[in-house]
């Protein structure tokens, strides 16, 4: 009996056949063929090798003798002069055809380099514009000075108006003045009240607007020890005035 044949299904792909010969257009061997070609001529071996190939072949169909001689003197060397003049036709386009596959590249890399400079300036672009916004947003922000200036004022007008109710509280003004100082001292407590609430609010926003700072760049070592710095300085003055109220 003869083996039955079962051909394969329509959505089996058949295995890929290797050609026995192949192709050398096909691809880019050719071109890097071409290239190295191109870069061999290119080179001081390839210079002193044809000299030397030349100088042989002239001294050797020049001072041997007539029966050895395969390209003679008296034909003007025309085998040498054909097969330079093949080397030359040959060589022209393998030269024009590596220069092609170089312009290639280069428009490629010129490319690149054009969209990676866009992406660079659309990058300086933003980090300007949210250094503009810090700036702005800085510029809100109440500063270690003002503070200051602020708590000294208000210490200023606190120790007055005590220094007025101790006046009033002498002896010889007791009655009415004295119920007037009495309420003295809540007022005081008020106002010390406020004061810790603004300095509170004032501190809380100077960590807010630095941790979002430290979050948006990436400071040096320098940078972050002077930022230590002045954070242990405030923090240690202004308990201090925080204690005087």
């Amino acid at each position: 009996m003869m083996a039955e044949h079962n051909p394969a299904p329509l959505d089996d792909p058949s295995p890929r056949r290797s050609a026995l010969l192949r192709n050398p257009f096909r691809g880019d061997a050719f071109g890097r063929g071409a290239e190295g070609f191109a870069r061999m001529m290119g080179t001081p071996a390839f210079l002193v090798g044809m000299t030397l190939f030349c100088a042989i072949w002239l001294t050797w169909n020049s001072l041997a003798p007539v029966s050895a001689q395969f390209d003679p003197r008296a034909l003007n060397f025309t085998l040498l002069t054909l097969i330079l003049s093949l080397q030359a036709s040959y060589a022209a386009p393998l030269l024009l055809l590596a220069q092609n596959r170089q312009d290639d590249r280069d428009r490629v890399q010129a490319e690149q380099d054009r969209q990676s400079n866009d992406r660079n300036h659309a990058t300086t672009d933003f980090i300007t514009r949210e250094i503009a916004s810090l700036r702005l947003a800085l510029n809100d922000v109440a500063t270690r000075d003002f503070v200051r200036g602020e708590l000294r004022d208000l210490l200023e007008e606190l120790d007055s108006d005590q220094q007025g109710n101790d006046s009033r509280d002498a002896p010889g003004g007791r009655g009415s003045r004295g119920s007037r100082g009495a309420a003295s001292p809540l007022d005081a407590d008020a106002l010390r009240a406020i004061l810790r609430e603004e300095i509170d609010a004032v501190l809380s926003e100077r960590e807010r607007i630095e941790s979002r700072d430290a979050a948006d760049t990436s400071p040096t070592a320098d940078t972050a020890a002077a930022a230590d710095y002045t954070d242990s300085t405030d923090s240690t003055d202004l308990p201090k005035e925080q204690n005087t109220l």
